[in-house]
Parts: C-alpha cells; sequence; structure tokens
C-alpha cells in the first residue's frame, strides 16, 4: 500500500477520472450529483459513530475492524470530492490553501485558541446565523 508521502493530489484525481471515464460515468458525475453523493457518504461516516461515547470512539486507532470501516466511509467522500474538483477543473491544492489563509485571518489564534476560542467561534456562529435569518426575513 502507498502512503500519503508517496502519492501526490494529482495523482489521486487522475485515479478518480480514469476510474469514472473508463466506466462511462461522466454524465451521473455532474456537481449537483456530487455535492448530494458527498453528503450522502458523511452521513454514513457519521452512523458510524453514532451512539458512540467519545472515549470509545478514539479507541478505534487500535480496533482494525472499526478503523477499516471508518477508512472506507472516508475514502468515498474523498473520492467524490476529487471528482468534485475534476468536474469543476477546481485545483484543490489552491482552494484548501486559499480557504485555510481566510480561516487564519478569520479566526486569530490569540481570540480563538482552546475552549474559549471555540465557545468564541459557537457564540459568532450563532449571532451570524440570528442576523442571517433576520435579514432573510425581510427580504
Amino acid at each position: 500500500m502507498r502512503s500519503d508521502t508517496e502519492v501526490t493530489l494529482d495523482q489521486l484525481k487522475m485515479s478518480v477520472k480514469k476510474f469514472v471515464e473508463s466506466r462511462g460515468w461522466e454524465t451521473y458525475h455532474n456537481p449537483k450529483n456530487l455535492a448530494a453523493s458527498i453528503c450522502i457518504e458523511a452521513a454514513e461516516l457519521l452512523e458510524v459513530f453514532q451512539w458512540v461515547s467519545l472515549d470509545e470512539a478514539a479507541s478505534w486507532n487500535s480496533a482494525p475492524s472499526k478503523l477499516n470501516r471508518v477508512k472506507e466511509e472516508l475514502a468515498d467522500i474523498i473520492i467524490y470530492c476529487l471528482s468534485m474538483a475534476n468536474t469543476m477543473k477546481i485545483n484543490v491544492s489552491q482552494a484548501v490553501l486559499a480557504k485555510l489563509e481566510k480561516n487564519q485571518a478569520r479566526y486569530p489564534v490569540k481570540k480563538y485558541y482552546g475552549e474559549e476560542g471555540m465557545e468564541a467561534v459557537l457564540e459568532r456562529d450563532s449571532w451570524t446565523k440570528r442576523n442571517e435569518s433576520k435579514h432573510m426575513e425581510g427580504v
């Protein structure tokens, strides 16, 4: 098995593209279907953790059967994300690095570090949602 240090993002994107093309699935791999598939696979990953305590979930790193299920669901999500990037011609590296830069500016370490920082994020997000819904009511 090859590792993350041996396989580039571009190689993964090309593998996904070849998989889709070899089956004639390009028509089905459109942005709407891919967005839905990403959500469905993410829900399947969430289902793996349903009704599991935080401690139990943390212990799965040493439980091969549980870890394999998580790997498979995560792989499905990543495959659909890479197919979305292929379909929409998105440079994943640029998109991720740009988003991280935006998040660094939005959540400076001094203000958003640790538990207090997470509370500030939650407070900010709930304030934003309240104001967005007020704005939408007036539209």
